[in-house]
């Protein structure tokens, strides 16, 4: 007759961090919002650079790299588009082609446009003509205009005021500056809500501490532009994603 040893049952507790480390390791799914034989646009999150960056050592997934292994084909990013911003991204499949939209988009007669939520009550609608400096001092032009969708006013104090203001701006930039939006507004003191280095950091730790919310809400939402083989009109739009659409029902619109 055989004997048997029952053995202690052992319950291992995992922090919070590292239960995140170990079950967070399925791959991002990109949406995918346009897609045809020789260009394919996705939805980008917010958070998620475009490629790898030797300043944002923290990331460990990148669109690029992403996109290329969902579609299984090589791709080419043909503009840009900040970590924290999210919206539009397009890609081109052949080299002849991620050349002519670049072109088109170093040309400007690429179309933009974005959805901003910023601080306070802003203008039915501005033009803002407001040179950038490089990091080189070297002088850009930068345009943009803009009208504002909604207005907000929330009853809750923040520093001496007694209630907060709010406008969901949509922006269409007609050069592409590096960081150029989030520039202008901070220049016309209606600063984009999460944007740390140029925007408003009472804002942005009210917004943190008041709803845990720590996404720059700027959303890249349209693109036209001409299909550099086919020279068909090409209008594309891509949905906010969830954090943005959060805010936007705290603000009730």
């Amino acid at each position: 007759m055989k004997s048997s040893i029952l053995l202690p049952q052992i319950r291992i507790f995992l922090s919070r961090r590292i239960y995140k480390k170990l079950y967070s390791r399925k791959k991002l799914m990109l949406e995918i919002v346009y897609q045809d034989d020789h260009i394919i646009a996705i939805n980008k999150p917010h958070g998620l650079l475009v490629h790898r960056s030797s300043i944002a050592t923290d990331a460990k997934e990148f669109a690029l790299q992403l996109l290329r292994d969902q579609v299984n084909r090589r791709v080419s990013p043909v503009h840009r588009l900040d970590r924290k911003t999210g919206g539009l991204l397009l890609f081109a499949f052949e080299k002849d082609v991620e050349i002519a939209l670049h072109q088109q988009f170093q040309n400007g007669e690429i179309q933009k446009k974005y959805l901003a939520i910023v601080r306070g009550y802003a203008p039915d609608s501005q033009d803002i003509d407001y040179p950038l400096v490089k990091e080189n001092g070297a002088i850009q032009e930068a345009f943009t205009s803009f009208v504002t969708l909604k207005r907000a006013e929330l009853d809750i104090a923040l520093g001496q005021h007694p209630t907060s203001r709010y406008s969901l701006v949509e922006a269409t930039p007609t050069t592409g500056r590096m960081h150029q939006l989030r520039k202008h507004f901070a220049h016309i003191f209606y600063p984009i809500i999460g944007d740390r280095k140029h925007g408003c950091n009472k804002q942005n730790r009210f917004f943190k501490e008041q709803w845990e919310m720590t996404t720059m809400l700027l959303h890249a939402s349209e693109l036209i532009f001409k299909h550099p083989f086919t020279k068909e009109d090409i209008h594309l739009k891509a949905n906010i994603h969830q954090e943005f659409k959060r805010v936007m029902d705290i603000m009730s619109w």
